[in-house]
């Protein structure tokens, strides 16, 4: 038996490849499948199941497509009503998988189809579970999520987790090995851990959700304190899960059109797509198109594509390094962005020589921001999240998180030169552009974020650690 996560840091994403005796199971699948096939074909294995945990919401799965690919049956869990041919599995059935079992196991809560799989190895034992979104490592996934679709309170949901918990998890051996759906840094939970991968009796001693002496009340008000609200794209990932999408492939050969400027001007023009500039930060604050969005590569993509963009029909043109175009267009649709429409060809350098108007941002470094306020008292946006700024903060900066800009843009003075800064300087720059891109150009970027402010004399509020925070 070989079990292998496929971890995905980006999307803060664990897929599963289980096989046994030539043959393979896939849980929760990347929407590019690709790797799944040859990885089995490369071990002369077939792959016979492709299970979801879930109607996942922070992500496009791939199980349309390596279903058609391969042949093999989509499997959910039971209360799951999907648009395509699929196995809804009953509470307890077991399929066979070379010489292990995996095992459904209803656990709702965190949606009402959510399922976690019990790998039972050769000899019958429990060996692992795959628990979805319904148990993290240090959390459990969120039961906000599915409300509206469940005619349910979160509340209500919370309580039906807290029964899935009990009576299907927690009665499992200590050392049954939890693989869950996402990791620290996904919006389906609060509190996660930075690990990937734990044991469910350590779980039990670490993860607040699973102390023995809970009550069904505790447990309602302590996993719902806090739920800040979902990202605006997971109702329509949760939709293209459950109705279906384009092949990864049309989705490529649409999005990396090579488009000379002036083509690509044209398009944005006549069809209203965002260009959306994918490099270094430092690239795009030196020059870039005008009114374009800066959401790079290097930092969390996708998640923030899909926080800030929301609308995945919305037609998008890319700027990007040199050979990123394919990667930038995969994972824009790994969380349901399919509208690409092409990239400019020869990048923002192509751009520039064809005498195209550009924009550039300014930026000052933390010591020119220190020497300012030594002189004026002057506005200091800081966009990171709440919880970063209460944990410590530049004295008289406002807090604007990035995630909920668009709620803030009052907020930004209309003539009075102000500041920006986040963490290190990836957030503050997407802020910035976007803030350009509503015509509000009195604003300057402090390069290098808070991490350089730290090293400064600039007046700050006392630290406080974040994990005493509410």
């Amino acid at each position: 038996m070989h079990v292998e996560q496929i971890y995905t840091g980006c999307l803060a994403q664990g897929a599963y490849y289980i096989e046994s005796k030539g043959e393979v199971a896939i849980i929760d699948p990347l929407r590019e499948v690709q790797p799944y096939i040859e990885k089995a074909k490369k071990n002369g294995a077939k792959i016979r199941y492709v299970f979801e945990t879930h109607f996942h919401a922070d992500f496009v799965s791939g199980h349309l497509t390596l279903s058609k690919e391969t042949g093999a049956p989509i499997v959910y869990g039971p209360n799951a009503n999907p648009s395509f041919d699929a196995i809804i599995a009953r509470d307890g059935q077991e399929f066979p998988l070379g010489a292990v079992t995996i095992k459904a196991l209803h656990t709702p809560g965190h949606t009402m189809e959510s399922t976690t799989y019990l790998l039972k190895d050769e000899n019958g034992k429990d060996h692992s579970i795959f628990s979805g979104d319904t148990l993290f490592l240090g959390d459990v996934g969120r039961p906000d999520l599915a409300q509206k679709a469940a005619h349910m309170t979160q509340e209500q949901l919370a309580g039906i987790l807290y029964d899935s918990l009990r009576e299907k998890i927690m009665p499992l051996g200590d050392d049954v090995i939890v693989y869950p759906a996402h990791g620290a840094g996904s919006a389906c939970g609060k509190n996660m851990m930075k690990e990937t991968v734990d044991t469910l009796g350590n779980q039990k001693k670490m993860n607040y959700a699973l102390r023995a002496d809970m009550t069904r009340e505790e447990f309602i008000a302590e996993v719902t304190d806090g739920l800040l609200p979902p990202p605006q794209y997971f109702p329509l990932n949760v939709k293209m899960n459950k109705e279906g999408y384009d092949d990864i492939d049309k989705v490529l050969e649409r999005g990396t059109q090579a488009l000379s400027p002036k083509a690509f001007e044209a398009a944005a023009n006549e069809t209203g797509a965002i260009v959306l500039d994918v490099r270094n930060e430092k690239d795009f604050v030196k020059g870039h198109i005008p009114r374009s969005i800066f959401i790079g590569l290097d930092g969390s993509f996708a998640p923030w594509v899909g926080a800030l963009i929301a609308d995945v029909k919305q037609p998008i043109l890319l700027v990007t390094p040199e050979g990123k175009e394919q990667e930038a267009v995969t994972r824009l649709s790994r969380v349901g962005f399919d509208n690409t429409l092409g990239f400019l060809k020869g990048g923002f350098d192509a751009w520039k020589k064809a005498a195209m108007d550009y924009d550039s941002l300014d930026s000052i470094s933390a010591t020119t921001l220190e020497s300012i306020l030594q002189k004026e008292d002057v506005p200091v946006f800081d966009v990171r999240k709440e919880s970063e700024y209460l944990s410590e903060h530049v004295k008289g900066a406002q807090n604007t998180p990035l995630d909920y800009l668009n709620d803030y843009l009052t907020s930004f003075p209309k003539e009075t030169t102000f500041y920006l800064h986040c963490a290190g300087g990836y957030r503050s720059v997407i802020a910035a552009s976007i803030l350009k891109s509503r015509g509000i150009h009195n604003l300057i970027d402090i390069a290098g974020g808070f991490k350089s402010i730290q090293e400064t004399q600039i007046p700050k509020t006392d630290y406080v650690c974040p994990s005493t925070l509410k």
